[in-house]
């Protein structure tokens, strides 16, 4: 069966969405055994190795003059940091309140496409947008009991998402998946190696962990790769909702493996995050913005982190 660019597109990004989401869990769970650097750092091996033989094989190598783009090193630099900072959230809060804040990624790249680019976004849309940012507050729920600075590095993880997201839009079409894919993978890594010893140092790692994270690898590099494929090949406005499957999956994660029951606040705050980002996609479509993912500024999801 034949299926439309828009139904493949929603299907990569459900698989890219179960595979960060799994991949999600794993890191929390060795976060309590060993330092984030180190995390990086493994399972960045495992990634980086795959990665860099599919990429030989395909010949994506053979275009190597492409990655002198600089947007390539922005989405680099990018999404180190939007890494670093989405593992530190991750290993102190709960697995479902850093799912429900990076909800309002969709938002922030329609904001700022529309500072960025120029990108027309009516009064109703900018309403959207600002009754998200209010349900990220009330996820964060700053000055109130339960708040945690670590909250904090989650947004800064948006930030940079943001801007990894608006990088990867402009990417022109020439330079291949499999290119950009192993230049993050590999820069990522190298970061980990940097900041092995000022996190804490080597931990020896049980046979099981590691299995855990080679499996974790290999999600994570299948979601970095259908991510991709999915933002260049769908309609924004009709493979975004699909996102929104790792909120639910999270919190089901986290009932089961780590018996985090999310509380109402975060409830509340993620329902409205969700809702608006909805709206949006609605207006996006009402408005006749029927823009491949590459050719807008599309929404994707929280750090690749390979």
């Amino acid at each position: 069966m034949n299926l439309s660019d828009n139904m493949r597109g929603a299907l990569y990004m459900v698989v890219a969405m179960i595979g960060f989401t799994i991949n999600d869990a794993i890191t929390k769970l060795m976060s309590e055994s060993m330092n984030l650097a180190q995390v990086m750092l493994v399972r960045g091996i495992f990634a980086s190795t795959t990665i860099t033989l599919i990429s030989w094989r395909s010949g994506a190598f053979s275009q190597m003059r492409l990655l002198l783009q600089p947007l390539v090193a922005i989405r680099a630099v990018s999404e180190v940091a939007a890494t670093v900072t989405f593992l530190m959230a991750l290993s102190q809060l709960p697995i479902a309140n850093v799912s429900a804040i990076l909800q309002a990624l969709p938002l922030a790249v329609t904001m700022g496409a529309a500072l960025a680019f120029g990108q027309t976004v009516g009064w109703r849309r900018w309403i959207a947008i600002c009754a998200g940012f209010i349900g990220v507050v009330i996820t964060v729920r700053p000055g109130y009991e339960g708040f945690s600075s670590y909250s904090l590095y989650a947004l800064a993880s948006v930030f940079c998402c943001t801007v990894r997201d608006l990088a990867t839009s402009k990417l022109p079409d020439n330079i291949p998946t499999l290119l950009v894919s192993t230049v993050t993978s590999i820069v990522v890594t190298a970061t980990g190696a940097l900041l092995l010893a000022p996190m804490g140092g080597w931990t020896p790692i049980e046979t099981r962990n590691l299995a855990l994270m080679a499996l974790g690898a290999m999600l994570l590099l299948l979601g970095y790769h259908f991510i991709i494929m999915a933002m260049r090949v769908g309609e924004v406005s009709f493979i975004s909702p699909f996102r929104y499957t790792s909120l639910l999956s999270s919190i089901l994660l986290g009932i089961i493996i780590f018996s985090e029951l999310p509380d109402m606040l975060m409830i509340l705050g993620a329902t409205i995050i969700v809702a608006s980002g909805l709206y949006t996609l609605y207006r996006e479509r009402t408005v006749g913005r029927y823009e491949t993912a590459a050719k807008s500024a599309g929404p994707s999801m929280g750090p690749d982190g390979i």
